[in-house]
């Protein structure tokens, strides 16, 4: 009689789903930033830096609201509200008043350039506040990506003017941003990512509360497709993505998420190509692909090493491999 060698049963189907649902969740987000790149060149043609930001505050957080009623989640535990409120000032306050600031200030290119030093500082601010590692994939990484998104940069400018007023506000949001997820990263332990960002949302709208008027008189005379464009921002690209972000960046370390988000300008060049009758030259599309390359790299993880060549039949099963960059509930 045949003896049948044991093999090791297949892996649960389950054990990856929270990876993917965060890989997912991760997905959502670029793509809809991506979009509002294009929303926003629509909108801000109609609303001032200020206005467009309060406008894009009040319908994300009307959209949030709705949602965190309807789900009964709470209010967020004390532990939580430190980096609810400090990512809700930094990052959906003044970031997006700075950014569309600083938009209108200096070519596509030089903002494109600058705000993507937003990933580099998340990583550094991480490692240096939250204790994260900075392993050689995510470094390498987010070398290449940074080297598309210049290359991006570059092929786009010319496009407009550029100012030292403008390019430091791009640099401030860039910091800004950095600043809001590093904050943000804690309060994910101790609240869900709907509390964390209903509650980030209201924040900010608060915070541009002063930009009211301007919003007020400028909505009289805005075309419909602007304004429609402003609301858009705030259920897409800001009450869903923000809400997906903080869900994928409970479950990971804040500089990879931040290398994520370097697939952000080759999905707007990809959109403005579609929706806008761009044609992008051979440079730009050389860009977009280091930038993917690099988000590639930096979310792959090491293979395990390399199996024993023979498992004795009866002996236990082997430990699983520890990921570099394991999730954090």
């Amino acid at each position: 009689m045949m003896s049948t060698a044991r093999t090791s049963p297949p892996a649960a189907p389950w054990h990856r789903r929270p990876e993917l649902l965060a890989a997912g969740a991760a997905t959502v987000t670029v793509v809809l930033w991506a979009s509002a790149f294009v929303s926003i060149r629509s909108a801000g043609e109609a609303y001032s830096p200020g206005a467009l930001a309060l406008g894009r505050l009040l319908s994300g957080a009307l959209t949030l609201g709705v949602i965190w009623l309807l789900r009964r989640e709470g209010l967020p535990p004390r532990p939580a509200w430190r980096g609810i409120a400090i990512s809700g000032l930094l990052w959906f306050g003044f970031y997006m008043v700075v950014l569309n600031w600083g938009e209108q200030q200096v070519d596509a290119g030089t903002a494109a350039l600058v705000v993507n030093v937003g990933p580099i500082l998340i990583a550094l601010l991480g490692a240096r506040l939250l204790g994260d590692a900075l392993p050689p994939r995510l470094l390498t990484g987010m070398a290449v990506s940074f080297a598309g998104a210049v290359t991006v940069g570059l092929s786009m400018s010319g496009e407009g003017g550029s100012s030292l007023f403008g390019v430091v506000l791009c640099l401030l949001a860039a910091v800004a941003y950095a600043g809001g997820v590093v904050a943000q990263k804690p309060a994910l332990a101790h609240a869900s990512a709907l509390q964390v960002t209903t509650f980030g949302c209201l924040v900010g709208a608060v915070l541009c509360l002063p930009f009211a008027g301007q919003l007020v008189h400028e909505a009289a005379d805005a075309p419909v497709s602007a304004t429609l464009n402003m609301v858009y921002l705030g259920v897409f690209p800001t009450a869903l993505a923000f809400t997906t972000w903080a869900y994928a960046l409970a479950r990971t370390t804040a500089g990879r998420m931040g290398a994520t988000t370097y697939a952000v300008p080759a999905l707007v060049v990809l959109m403005s190509w579609l929706a806008l009758g761009e044609v992008p030259g051979l440079l730009t599309l050389a860009g977009g692909a280091l930038c993917l390359a690099g988000v590639a790299v930096s979310r792959s993880r090491r293979r395990a090493a390399a199996a024993p060549a023979a498992t004795p039949e009866g002996a236990g099963p082997t430990a699983e491999p520890r990921h570099e960059d394991a999730g954090r509930s």
